[in-house]
């Protein structure tokens, strides 16, 4: 940087005044300093991204004990039915808390319940036919679940991993827990040519990692940016997997005779090729390679081929809908997931979540809350049933 003495150059204040020291007997041309505003100062704090995620907040403590039971069994009743244990009676009481948060691709609920029995049933699961994993860690407590009359028992220190796809049935004690909701497509995608076998019990070495990213993960919930979130998923469905992974005994080869491999088949390729008018029975068979009666055993307890078909495009719309980046209209997503009709798809959209796509629409991405919406609205879209309904991508 060099020096300057030339007349009548305009400089900046700082090397003028250098100037004017060097030489009084020639000073600089008036500046008008309101050329150069000072740049305002952005306080540090106001560079870090805000949070986003805003709890879901459930508890029965508040209520008469002897309506406490009956408001939990209500509140978890599109997924589960519970039950008391045989010697307990509802008038004692079941303070229970139950804490949702919504990352978009995954639910996270803090959970802390006193004794009870519960199960999901295929005919809840006819009736509610998601089928996403559910990954249970107990801090408290202890549980025993039954699939297919195989039970597995979660403790602290270990990692419950299931699919809501399938009935199961269980109790537990008084407990406290962090569970995850994933859509089967997180890991699916994840796993192409493996299949994370249900109902098992993570543990090692890999598993206390996930924990006690899990531990980290709890406490930051609340400071939460928008940016985090995918990162946080995606970082937390690979050491899924790698807790798997490390134990053959969870994680194993697609075995294509078996019958809950051929479903798992049948569901990527329904996933695939949500948006083909020719996903029908007839391409199912046809890339599975099974008989028209084998393809409805499979389905049988989603509903059936075509109510399981349905419900993964509501569910694929609904996601589309509520994802503020996407500008497409409500017509343009219908057709985009397979609907040929307009008013068929708003008829079964308004069905099966209880309000139209342009009300989708208008609340904005539940699984954040920044933008304003009707009381009734949000209300419905921070239920934890539309939750883990519009679960998913």
């Amino acid at each position: 940087m060099g020096h300057s003495g030339e007349k009548g150059r305009s400089l900046p204040p700082v090397v003028e005044k250098h100037d004017e020291a060097q030489s009084s007997d020639n000073p600089p041309p008036s500046v008008d300093r309101r050329r150069w505003p000072r740049e305002p100062e952005i306080p540090v704090e106001n560079l870090v991204a805000a949070p986003v995620l805003e709890p879901l907040v459930f508890s029965t403590r508040d209520l008469d004990p002897a309506d406490q039971f009956a408001a939990w069994q209500a509140y978890l009743a599109p997924l589960l039915d519970v039950r008391l244990p045989d010697a307990s009676v509802e008038d004692a009481g079941f303070p229970a808390d139950h804490t949702a948060w919504n990352l978009g691709d995954m639910l996270v609920v803090q959970q802390c319940t006193p004794a009870h029995s519960y199960t999901r049933s295929a005919a809840k699961i006819r009736s509610n036919s998601i089928d996403h994993w559910h990954i249970a860690l107990l801090r408290t407590g202890q549980s025993w679940t039954e699939v297919e009359r195989q039970v597995a028992k979660g403790e602290p220190g270990k990692v419950e991993l299931r699919s809501l796809g399938h009935p199961f049935r269980g109790r537990t004690t008084q407990s406290q827990s962090i569970s995850l909701y994933l859509p089967r497509e997180l890991l699916s995608d994840m796993s192409a040519t493996s299949e994370i076998k249900n109902n098992v019990i993570l543990s090692g070495t890999y598993t206390q990692l996930l924990i006690d990213y899990l531990d980290s993960f709890e406490v930051r919930l609340s400071s939460l940016a928008a940016t985090d979130l995918p990162q946080v998923v995606q970082t937390i469905c690979n050491m899924i997997l790698t807790s798997a992974l490390s134990s053959a005994e969870y994680f194993g080869p697609v075995d294509r005779q078996g019958g809950l491999t051929q479903m798992e088949r049948a569901r990527r390729y329904v996933q695939r090729n949500l948006g083909s008018i020719d996903l029908t029975p007839d391409t199912l068979c046809r890339e599975l390679g099974i008989s028209r009666t084998r393809l409805y055993n499979l389905f049988e307890p989603s509903g059936g081929v075509h109510h399981y078909i349905q419900k993964r495009r509501l569910l694929s719309a609904h996601a589309a809908l509520s994802n503020s980046a996407n500008h497409q209209q409500v017509v343009e997503i219908a057709l985009a997931v397979g609907f040929t009709s307009a008013a068929h798809f708003s008829r079964a959209f308004s069905k099966e979540f209880g309000y139209s796509p342009r009300e989708a629409r208008n609340v904005a991405v539940p699984r954040y809350f920044g933008h304003a919406a009707s009381a009734t609205l949000l209300e419905r879209a921070r239920s934890f049933e539309n939750w883990v309904k519009a679960l998913g991508r």
